[in-house]
């Protein structure tokens, strides 16, 4: 495997560790009723974020989900 393709690895379960991370601080947030928070919101401009870059990645063919 390439360095390129090692990268790219790396930079992909990042992503996919911050979403689940991000996904489960948001939950945890709703149930304590805390969804009009400054951190709840700014959890879910960064939700967003990533969930774009994976829709690019399987977009461009690059996973399989």
């Amino acid at each position: 495997m390439s360095q390129r393709e090692e990268n790219f690895e790396k930079m992909l379960a990042f992503v996919r560790q911050k979403y689940a991370d991000t996904v489960a601080k948001m939950e945890e947030l709703k149930a304590a009723d805390k969804t009009k928070s400054a951190t709840f919101r700014q959890l879910m401009g960064d939700k967003l974020m990533y969930q774009n870059m994976l829709m690019l990645y399987k977009l461009y063919g690059l996973i399989e989900e």
